[in-house]
């Protein structure tokens, strides 16, 4: 064994294999982790992975991307008085190994089509369950290549892209098609796709409609959309000086790419504290190490050809006892830079919406679902689309179900029609 395996075999060892795992009843996927410790333990590593591979497809994604601090780790009882078992990287050595020599085949022959729209996490999960029982699947895609969100959205040094490019080759192998360079909804419509044969469709096309500051001077030429940024960060010239106006992880990838690209003085810039910042300590903590800084209580007012005037904001206690964040007025401030990265959150992009009839949306234009199924019959959708932005794996969590949710539909289509033409 190396010295990687030697460290995984003794935190396996490590671990008390509880009867009530806290740290699988923590996982958003409901991994189980005693029983793939004991596993590993046994040197049954196939197994382990098939086990890994069948509750999570991605899972050598989340392994590597999940808030481990806020999910498996954070709920190890170990962790209690002493060292928490690092799980996710016996996961992420596992999970690599399997998927390396996996040989997927259809179970089954079915004559149904199904579309996935989107191949970001959500859309990924749906086409393995729904390849793997046969449907011939046809996956769409507005770039080049698929993966979303994990290819686009999340820089190399934090997801390695090849692991995306090995995701392809398994799902090409189990049949399914793949249409890059595809927007569905200005010309290919839901419509056609029905026409043209498709029993049912999936919409995962993700959150990708950056929020505005809605404040003077977003059109700037040297202002930029942190998620715009992430998608092909090489063709941006930053400048030495740069702010990031956000602070989730869309803000702490854009400013250590920043940095690792050559911008010498990166600061991310909250109105909040470090406290209220979704992000874990881990995460923050690396952003730190790689030498970005922060400016916490600032919130931007005006973006100006030098840079940007920030006003103070003061944490309070309201007489009802919740904490909130005001703007201290006389308190703006010029905070000069080269360029502005802009990470507030995202939208969904309503292209399908608009150019097609029949769903519904509430009021942050999210699809509305029941059971994964939108306002119009014989559609789908889940992941950030229908949720809002929320993690990796709790977009494959809930494409699982809906992946369910489409199958059942098929098969109650197909009967109806065998019934109807008796």
């Amino acid at each position: 064994m190396n010295e990687e395996q030697d460290f995984l075999v003794s935190e396996a060892n490590r671990c008390l294999l509880c009867k009530n795992p806290r740290c699988q009843n923590k996982c958003p996927i409901n991994t189980a982790i005693p029983q793939v410790i004991k596993l590993f333990r046994e040197g049954e590593l196939d197994k382990a992975g098939e086990l890994l591979f069948k509750n999570n497809p991605l899972s050598a994604v989340c392994s590597i991307i999940c808030p481990h601090e806020n999910q498996c780790k954070g709920n190890c009882i170990m962790g209690i008085k002493g060292e928490p078992i690092e799980f996710y990287e016996i996961e992420e050595f596992i999970s690599n190994k399997y998927i390396r020599n996996l040989n997927l085949k259809p179970e089954a022959d079915l004559e149904d089509r199904i579309a996935i729209v989107g191949s970001g996490p959500a859309g990924m999960t749906v086409a393995f369950i729904l390849a793997q029982k046969g449907y011939k699947v046809t996956m769409f895609e507005k770039n080049e290549k698929i993966g979303g969100v994990l290819r686009y959205g999340i820089p190399e040094f934090r997801l390695p892209k090849n692991i995306l490019d090995k995701y392809q080759e398994l799902l090409i192998q189990l049949g399914v098609k793949i249409r890059p360079n595809t927007l569905i909804g200005p010309v290919l419509t839901i419509d056609k796709l029905f026409e043209d044969g498709y029993k049912a469709i999936f919409i995962g096309t993700g959150v990708w409609n950056q929020r505005t500051l809605n404040i003077k001077g977003e059109s700037l030429g040297h202002v930029h959309y942190a998620i715009d940024y992430l998608k092909s960060p090489s063709v941006y010239n930053l400048g030495k000086r740069v702010i990031v106006i956000g602070a989730g992880n869309t803000a702490m990838d854009s400013a250590r790419t920043a940095k690792r690209l050559g911008a010498e003085d990166v600061t991310i810039f909250y109105r909040k504290d470090f406290e209220s910042m979704s992000d874990t300590k881990h995460e923050i903590q690396e952003t730190q190490e790689d030498g970005v800084k922060f400016q916490l209580y600032r919130v931007p007012v005006e973006i100006t050809d030098n840079g940007i005037i920030f006003r103070e904001t003061e944490k309070i206690v309201d007489e009802d006892g919740k904490t909130k964040f005001i703007e201290k007025e006389g308190t703006e401030t010029l905070y000069e830079c080269d360029s502005v990265l802009i990470a507030v959150g995202q939208a969904p992009k309503n292209v399908i919406v608009v150019n097609n009839a029949g769903f519904m949306t509430n009021n942050k234009g999210l699809l509305v679902t029941y059971k994964g199924q939108t306002t119009r019959q014989g559609v789908f959708a889940s992941g950030d689309v229908v949720t809002g932005q929320r993690t990796v794996v709790e977009a494959v969590a809930n494409a699982k179900e809906v992946a369910e949710s489409m199958d059942e539909y098929c098969k109650n289509l197909r009967l109806f029609n065998r019934n109807t033409s008796a």
